[in-house]
């Protein structure tokens, strides 16, 4: 099976911002290869590097040092005009004053495509993004999700061989962004158009993304699918920003690794002290006198509707958080100051590096 092309690649990029000692270097030698027709995404939390990539690739940054390429060529010095690229802003900067199909137009008018394809074009996107009959409303009279997808219309609607999303489900509310995140994948996956994504919500990233960059203080964590990512974290800082995940710490001795409460498990890893992770859905609250389980006090228990977490404390003081569905089965008496077990699934252990 061929290899899938590349669409968009950053090579060895530095961008530094100011000189001497009050320098920041945002982007630190970063490399990256983002494939043609992917939903590829940003991640990291706020000052990450994440953006000034994102404004690299749009050219409204040129990088200190390195390169970013579009379908093989040097585009590192090319203006943002002339590049085949459209981005979607967080605030979506929409025209007020002009109907719905006319801020669809405008790029299209601006590029002086004729007439007859520009009304074609219009009435394609007003499909794709489902506002046919809002066309002659002006944007101002529209929910700030139909807004999103007008904006969204405008940026598809010159064809662009990328598309940059800038952060744009931040300013809606949560039953809506959860809803356009539905309609951003979709729209993706029709198009064909490669969408390079910016977050810092892992919800969203793990969502939508064919494959997430993890980024922290300007270098890339690690790069995979999203299941990859939350399953099989490259690092703590990774497994400690996608979802929540607790941290053990363990004595090994090379075929096995030993918890300071005295349970061990066979798990490979270096000799001498390491550090393990496990999510709390790997984690089963049992009856304090299953066999096997390790002696644990239930300190706390938070309802999420769904779910109900169980924060507990080991015989040795170290603290765990348990996930379970609501409301919880096997009868396990989950009220505070409750003594139980605690059963680790061996096989979601991880050993991690710092």
């Amino acid at each position: 099976m061929p290899e899938t092309p590349i669409a968009v690649e950053a090579r060895n990029a530095v961008k530094t911002f100011g000189q001497g000692a009050v320098a920041v270097k945002a982007l630190d030698n970063v490399s990256v290869k983002i494939r043609q027709g992917e939903f590829f995404t940003l991640l990291g939390p706020s000052g990450c590097g994440k953006t000034t990539l994102l404004r690299l690739i749009a050219g409204f940054e040129t990088p200190t040092s390195g390169q970013i390429l579009l379908d093989g060529a040097d585009i590192t010095h090319l203006p943002p005009n002339k590049r085949p690229v459209n981005t979607v802003f967080q605030s979506y900067a929409l025209f007020p004053h002009l109907s719905v199909a006319q801020n669809i137009a405008f790029g299209l008018e601006m590029q002086d495509r004729p007439r007859a394809e520009i009304k074609e074009t219009v009435a394609r996107m007003l499909a794709l993004v489902q506002l046919e009959p809002m066309a002659d409303r002006k944007t101002s009279q529209l929910s700030g999700g139909q807004q999103q997808r007008v904006a969204l219309a405008r940026a598809l609607a010159p064809a662009p061989k990328v598309l940059l999303l800038d952060e744009p489900l931040s300013a809606l509310d949560l039953k809506l962004r959860k809803e356009m995140q539905i309609e951003l994948k979709r729209l993706q996956v029709e198009t064909g158009i490669t969408f390079v994504f910016v977050t810092h919500d892992q919800e969203e990233a793990l969502t939508m993304s064919d494959r997430i960059a993890v980024m922290s203080a300007g270098h890339i964590q690690q790069v995979g699918p999203p299941r990859e990512i939350y399953t099989r974290p490259a690092n703590r800082f990774v497994a400690s920003f996608i979802g929540e995940t607790n941290f053990l710490s363990a004595q090994s001795d090379g075929a096995r690794v030993v918890l300071g409460n005295g349970a061990a498990f066979s798990v490979a890893a270096p000799k001498g002290p390491v550090g393990l992770a496990i999510r709390p859905e790997q984690v089963r609250v049992v009856a304090a006198t299953e066999a096997g389980a390790m002696p644990a006090t239930v300190d706390s228990t938070v309802y999420f509707g769904t779910d109900t977490h169980l924060h507990l404390t080991l015989s040795d003081g170290t603290i765990i958080v348990a996930r379970q569905q609501s409301p919880a089965s096997g009868g396990v008496d989950a009220q505070k100051g409750a003594q139980v077990g605690v059963v680790l699934a061996q096989d979601a252990l991880q050993v991690l590096g710092d």
